[in-house]
């Protein structure tokens, strides 16, 4: 290995070290379920009803977004992240936890499902848009083209999820969540077939560094029937992801652009796009 690389891969493993020094501190504040945003106040009060329910209104501003952290993690990861996004005009930011007794990414995706039509009801938002990290991404993922959340999803964003199944660390098997986080899953077999159709607009982060994803380019979405843009990180590892200044740059951007992208078009090609 190059003396580049190696100096490159020390520092971001150095880097991961501190992060989860850090989010270890900060883990139990996030245990608890976290105070949901109130509903906005309706700008007319002649508008009329929401389709989401008879009492909403259509809301104004920017779709809310919802964070939803990775496998035995908790909402306290996106402490960083939420900043950026509030400061930035996302008035509406909720993170969701889901039990880190869930033994089935399908029951993860259907709650993520309830929480927002939830949201949808409450806001008066049609539509919100997802960021997850790790196993929260392929969660998201599921919901979107597995139960129909692609009429609810105007953008999701990944940070590291494993789209193609992780072969890292074998003896986690025992865990069924990461037993459909491996290669050839009936998860992510589900996940592989079509999906024509879906109005999802897809960004996924990937990192050349990321040493929870076995292979790195398993973080890449590849799929002929969605809207994916997949960018590059280089020098961080799964970890930084969701903390990383430079990617949460990043996410503000593909969160804010919320356009489409062409129906089988794959942006951001390796080495085309280095945020980091």
């Amino acid at each position: 290995m190059e003396l580049s690389k190696v100096t490159a891969l020390m520092k971001a493993t150095a880097l991961e070290f501190a992060i989860l020094t850090g989010h270890l501190v900060l883990y139990p504040s996030g245990i608890v379920a976290e105070r949901l945003s109130p509903a906005p106040r309706a700008a007319d009060p002649s508008a009329a009803p929401s389709p989401t329910g008879p009492d909403a209104t259509i809301a104004s501003g920017r779709r809310p977004v919802v964070l939803l952290h990775g496998f035995v993690d908790n909402r306290s990861v996106f402490v960083l992240l939420r900043r950026v996004l509030t400061r930035h005009g996302r008035d509406c930011v909720e993170s969701l936890n889901y039990s880190p007794l869930t033994c089935d990414l399908r029951s993860a995706a259907e709650l993520l499902g309830r929480r927002v039509e939830e949201i949808r009801a409450r806001t008066g938002h049609a539509e919100v848009d997802i960021v997850g990290h790790s196993l929260g991404g392929l969660i998201a993922r599921y919901y979107v083209q597995r139960l129909g959340g692609d009429t609810r999803v105007r953008t999701l964003v990944m940070l590291g999820t494993p789209h193609s199944g992780t072969t890292v660390a074998p003896l986690a098997d025992a865990h069924p969540l990461v037993r459909q986080m491996r290669p050839g899953s009936a998860v992510l077999r589900e996940l592989a077939g079509p999906a024509p159709g879906c109005r999802t607009r897809f960004v996924s982060f990937w990192s050349d560094l990321d040493q929870v994803m076995v292979p790195v380019e398993t973080a890449r979405l590849d799929h002929p029937d969605l809207h994916v843009h997949n960018i590059r990180v280089s020098g961080i590892g799964h970890l930084a992801l969701p903390v990383h200044p430079t990617v949460a740059a990043g996410v503000l951007g593909a969160l804010d652009a919320g356009g489409p992208v062409a129906p089988g078009a794959h942006e951001g090609e390796p080495g085309a796009a280095s945020v980091a």
